[in-house]
């Protein structure tokens, strides 16, 4: 296989080389998948937000799910994917000490 001078510098530049020493291609995330990562990502926020006030036992696995699956897909949005297990984490420990507190899982802001 013949390497272009435009890709023969494109992966020199990158500095991965395989056991020949020759520049080795890095292989990308299709742009869909990525698309669908970043995605993800973004629902794991709204969920793990979203289940801080409303239905934790639904949202918070989901949104840890979700954070989990964009992170291992290699999502361009990792703070949004880690705020998001970060925040379904949260929902959680929330359901947890609800639960403990009350003996019961239902829960509202009045008195």
């Amino acid at each position: 296989m013949q390497l272009t001078a435009t890709t023969r510098n494109a992966l020199t530049k990158s500095g991965v080389r395989n056991r020949s020493g020759r520049p080795e291609a890095r292989h990308e995330a299709r742009p869909e998948a990525r698309r669908d990562a970043d995605d993800m990502a973004v629902a794991a926020f709204v969920l793990g937000l979203v289940g801080l006030l409303v239905m934790n036992i639904l949202l918070g696995p989901t949104a840890v799910v979700l954070a989990g699956i964009s992170l291992w897909r290699g999502t361009a949005r990792r703070g949004r994917a880690l705020l998001g297990l970060a925040l379904g984490i949260a929902d959680l420990a929330v359901l947890a000490v609800l639960v403990t507190a009350n003996g019961t899982v239902v829960w509202g802001f009045g008195g």
